[in-house]
């Protein structure tokens, strides 16, 4: 076994990579994530304790929550970025310490207790082939011998990771806070604490879910401040003889300062994958060379980017190995890396500007135009409508179908269910499995279009509150309401969503194509008894069960 990874739902066999990832990370950098992960931890126990003696340091708090993001499927693939990434985790882990060193001497008047062992005293390597040797030292399953424990710790890493995701995006817009920053370090300390049970990592699992939404609040108020509420806005799916740059990722400050350093030359800015949501936000359309949406889903970008004759950028995870006929027109920014790609950082766009410039004119293609902007300032705009449409019998059910796509087998699933979904029930949709059924007409009830596309998977929060809103009109509890979540995962990013729904006590959650293969048979059972989530399996039965028919 060269590498063991089971994070995300690609993994090999439903048990695990073990010879190269399923999201194409190789062995060498797989080592590399791993011993991330093991400097973070090193690095949240000190911060952890350093709290206790009211003593903090935010460039330690931030780099937490950039380095798990780093560790997310499909971010960082690049073995030198991440280890200079590696090399300002120890240093910052022994700044902290030294930190905590202090305040307990100051405190206390005697010298803190030495931690010997373990990632707190990790001591980083000098040279990229002896961090790969340490990362090897520091897999997954070296975590825990015990696998209901080693499952309750990934399912708490694997929730840390998701929302170290969102937790960036809203750093980058200026939110920050204190209980987000703590329970990071609390947790990720915990889950190399010898004394922490079953019990007691389950509870601080539930409580990732609770702290994810708040994340998720903060980054919709700063979406909100920066760029305003979300408006029904249809996107054009074809292109036109101009200069372009193609978007793919999530963050939205990183698009508009490249609308803004465009402006006026000449250069149209199109959005793939999750950023099409860009569209419906005023701050954004108000740029008229923001323009069109190419292609589809992440995993499609292999056989969509070389069909797209501009620059290409990528400023948060999802990225792929890509083709010779790209490479030199594709940049990335954030968190991002991949190897032989140009990384940009800060805020100036210069480069991939005139590499556009550079580059061929996209053609003329015509094509169609489909709504997106549904978000719960716009839903909730036409409450009325829906709960009348509801009580007069017009709407008789809602689907909540998204979460994030790949590429293995069975994932026509959702497609099909879409597709068979009655006439007189209402889809939700958000993230990027909305790209299974976004461009099929599904028609409208009373006005109220069957199709509703809340936004990017960071646009969760809008579901939750959409979904709190019915039940609060219609004075019942969410798994009252007929209301269904047939949810498609890949990532940690998806995990911790999860989370965040059971943290609210909604059952009956319907997951795939696969379950996470880091679920063992008694966690999993947990999960069964007490929120009867299970496996999608076959549409026509799963969508009778849904409407009660079955």
């Amino acid at each position: 076994m060269s590498m063991f990874c089971r994070q995300c739902e690609q993994a090999a066999k439903e048990t695990g990579c073990e010879v190269m990832g399923g999201c194409g990370k190789n062995p060498e950098v797989a080592a590399l994530l791993d011993l991330m992960l093991y400097g973070l931890k090193g690095l949240a126990i000190y911060a952890d304790k350093a709290r206790e003696f009211d003593t903090r340091y935010e460039v330690a708090d931030k780099f937490l929550i950039e380095g798990l993001f780093t560790t997310v499927t499909n971010v960082d693939f690049d073995p030198v970025q991440l280890a200079g990434k590696l090399r300002k985790c120890f240093d910052l882990k022994e700044k902290v310490k030294a930190l905590y060193e202090t305040a307990y001497r100051e405190k206390t008047g005697g010298h803190a207790p030495q931690i010997a062992e373990g990632p707190a005293a990790w001591v980083i390597a000098n040279d990229l082939e002896t961090l790969v040797a340490q990362g090897r030292e520091h897999g997954v399953k070296s975590q825990q011998a015990d696998p209901d424990l080693l499952s309750a710790i990934e399912i708490i890493i694997y929730g840390l990771k998701g929302m170290a995701a969102y937790a960036d995006h809203a750093m980058i817009l200026g939110k920050t806070d204190e209980e987000v920053f703590a329970f990071f370090h609390r947790a990720l300390a915990a889950t190399c604490d010898p004394s922490k049970g079953l019990m007691d990592l389950v509870g601080i699992a539930m409580e990732c879910g609770k702290l994810n939404i708040k994340v998720m609040a903060m980054l919709n108020e700063g979406h909100i401040e920066r760029y305003g509420s979300p408006t029904p806005t249809k996107v054009f799916l074809g292109s036109r003889k101009n200069k372009g740059i193609l978007v793919s990722g999530h963050d939205l400050r990183m698009l508009e300062e490249l609308l803004k350093q465009t402006e006026g030359k000449g250069i149209d800015i199109y959005t793939h994958g999750e950023m099409i949501p860009a569209h419906g936000y005023p701050g954004l359309k108000k740029y008229a060379h923001l323009y069109a949406n190419f292609g589809g889903a992440w995993q499609d970008q292999h056989k969509e980017f070389p069909n797209f004759p501009g620059a290409i950028i990528f400023n948060t995870n999802c990225i792929q190995r890509p083709a010779e006929s790209y490479k030199d027109r594709l940049f990335t920014w954030g968190e991002v890396g991949w190897p032989g790609v140009k990384h940009l950082s800060g805020w100036n766009f210069d480069e991939v500007i005139n590499k556009a410039l550079e580059c061929p004119d996209l053609p003329e293609v015509p094509g169609k135009e489909i709504l997106v902007g549904f978000g719960h300032d716009a839903v909730l705009g036409v409450a009325d409508k829906v709960i009348e449409a509801v009580k007069s019998g017009a709407i008789k059910h809602f689907f909540l179908i998204g979460g994030c796509d790949g590429a293995k087998p069975g994932r026509n699933y959702y497609t099909e269910f879409a597709e068979k979904v009655p006439k007189d029930a209402v889809i939700l949709t958000l993230a990027c499995g909305k790209y299974r059924f976004n461009k099929l007409d599904f028609g409208d009830i009373g006005g109220i279009p069957r199709l509703l596309d809340v936004g990017q998977c960071n646009d969760a929060y809008s579901a939750v509150r959409i979904a709190l809103a019915l039940a609060g009109a219609f004075n019942c509890g969410v798994n009252d309401l007929p209301l269904s979540f047939i949810l498609s995962w890949y990532e940690q990013k998806a995990h911790v969503i999860l989370l965040s729904l059971l943290h609210l006590g909604i059952k009956n959650i319907k997951l795939g194509p696969a379950l996470p293969a880091y679920l063992s048979p008694n966690v999993l059972n947990f999960l069964v008894e007490n929120f009867n989530i299970s496996q999608v399996g076959d549409v026509d039965t799963d969508l009778k069960v849904a409407l009660g028919a079955a």
